[in-house]
């Protein structure tokens, strides 16, 4: 008995060590870098904007699909003050997602009073049928 229990140990280890290993190899897989737009708040089309009016009082991060063009938006929900951007930090892709990462910068000293601001950031690429993370 002490023998199938010590086999089964060992088999249950052996499947968690491959298994972690598969993981391991998809976190590592090569991204790569994908051609973007910022896009201009005047550019951005209406159905967005009013999607955006809805929910920029909270953080939030969503995809939209016209036609070729997908559109990334990543909102950073209420601010208690003018004077913010938004970076680009990674835009990319491996065989399984695309990978969208931004950055909220804060505003200069002198900038940064006044009314409270919903900070967001539009950006387009081609359209691809990889799910999209935001990290």
């Amino acid at each position: 008995m002490k023998r199938k229990v010590s086999l089964f140990c060992l088999i249950a280890a052996l499947l968690l060590t491959l298994c972690g290993c598969r993981i391991i190899r998809i976190e590592e897989e090569e991204r790569k870098p994908l051609e973007y737009t910022v896009v201009n708040q005047e550019e951005v089309p209406d159905e967005i904007l009013s999607l955006i009016e809805e929910k920029k009082s909270k953080e939030f991060q969503m995809t939209y699909q016209s036609g070729e063009d997908l559109y990334l938006i990543k909102g950073y929900g209420q601010q208690m003050s003018g004077g913010y951007s938004i970076q680009v930090e990674e835009l990319s892709c491996s065989d399984n997602a695309v990978f969208f990462k931004t950055k909220l910068l804060g505003p200069s000293d002198d900038s940064g009073r006044g009314e409270p601001s919903y900070p967001y950031i539009v950006v387009k690429m081609q359209y691809c049928k990889e799910p999209v993370q935001f990290v």
